[in-house]
């Protein structure tokens, strides 16, 4: 498909382009673009971790990040959520070696772990002085 060629009496100008080499140029510069939006993402991810006692880490519109989020605002908690497009942007806050799956869960600078961690932690009843000792709770 061709762009809309507004009249003129000279030759074919540099805007008739096919839709395949302008679909090439869009690829190019989103992926010469990707690396610096992980890089700031993952700049972003250890800011929020380093600044506030609790802070959860997901994907946009995820219902898990939701599940996190209502969990520790039942408890009095009022964490950071910082969206992040995939893992990527937990590169620089989470140990080497260490695997982690979205929503990522981290109190007190350090990562808990996703919602299965937070519900085992939380069923133990270990939570509430996790949370307590991090500043997230005063009570």
């Amino acid at each position: 498909m061709y762009q809309a060629i507004p009249y003129s009496s000279g030759g074919a100008g540099p805007w008739l382009r096919p839709a395949d080499s302008a679909a090439v140029v869009k690829k190019e510069m989103a992926e010469a673009a990707a690396p610096r939006k992980e890089e700031e993402s993952a700049r972003e991810v250890e800011r929020a971790v380093s600044e506030s006692p609790v802070v959860v880490v997901g994907r946009r519109a995820c219902c898990l990040s939701h599940v996190v989020k209502r969990l520790l605002q039942g408890l009095g908690v009022n964490p950071a959520v910082h969206e992040v497009d995939d893992e990527a942007a937990l590169a620089g806050v989470v140990p080497a070696g260490e695997e982690t799956a979205l929503p990522a869960v981290f109190v007190g600078g350090k990562l808990l772990g996703g919602l299965d961690r937070l519900m085992a932690v939380h069923i133990s009843g270990e939570l509430v002085p996790i949370l307590k000792k991090a500043g997230a709770l005063w009570l």
